[in-house]
């Protein structure tokens, strides 16, 4: 099992994209927890960032620590409900965008695998066959935006939350995001200085006035 170093990036402290009365959005940075892990060293994170501005600041959902982009979190009890309402009903759509190993072949595609924890290897997470105990299932759309030389940078769609899913998913498909320090291997690992995904779009509906919002922040990866 591999020891997690954690050294939270200090720049930008907390990248604050809009906050409301009911909301806060950010663009979290690759290196950084969404939330305190056990270990006392782990309590700098983007919740706590947060909390020291808004003292009232509910964490809805997470990012990977490795995983950069929008992050929504509320600011009381009747909003973070509904907001958790709508990531379970899979009333938002997220987009993330990732650069992954080798050329993909098809310019899209569904990948619809169930996941399951890898009980010899915690937390990793593994393909399993549907209806095997502790699977879940899980459906990733993907659509190629651009093959480079060795790489390609490929837009997902996740229709599910599994935890590791987009990770796992383009593993299975054969092509692994770059610099995965987690499923690739030290060719993938050394590719790129962090982990190649960013959530760059998230759409969902306001818990207050009902109003249709929509965050982006473009990606990290061009050439």
């Amino acid at each position: 099992m591999q020891i997690f170093d954690y050294q939270p990036p200090s720049v930008p402290w907390i990248d604050l994209r809009y906050q409301d009365r009911d909301l806060i959005i950010i663009n979290k940075p690759s290196g950084l927890l969404s939330n305190p892990g056990r270990a006392a060293h782990t309590f700098d994170c983007a919740l706590t960032r947060l909390q020291r501005l808004y003292p009232d600041t509910i964490l809805v959902h997470r990012l990977d620590c490795a995983t950069s982009g929008i992050m929504v979190f509320a600011r009381n009890k009747k909003a973070e409900s509904q907001l958790k309402t709508q990531f379970q009903d899979r009333q938002n759509e997220k987009v993330y965008i990732a650069e992954v190993m080798g050329l993909i072949a098809k310019d899209a595609g569904i990948i619809d695998l169930a996941i399951a924890p890898d009980p010899e290897h915690p937390p990793y997470q593994k393909t399993q066959t549907a209806g095997t105990a502790g699977a879940k299932s899980a459906l990733t759309h993907y659509r190629v935006l651009e093959r480079r030389e060795n790489s390609t940078l490929v837009e997902l769609t996740p229709q599910t939350g599994r935890t590791h899913q987009l990770r796992v998913h383009m593993l299975a498909l054969g092509h692994p995001i770059l610099g995965d320090e987690f499923y690739g291997d030290d060719e993938v690992i050394k590719a790129r200085p962090r982990l190649s995904l960013h959530a760059q779009s998230l759409r969902f509906t306001h818990p207050y006035s009902g109003k249709a919002m929509h965050f982006y922040s473009k990606h990290p990866f061009s050439v």
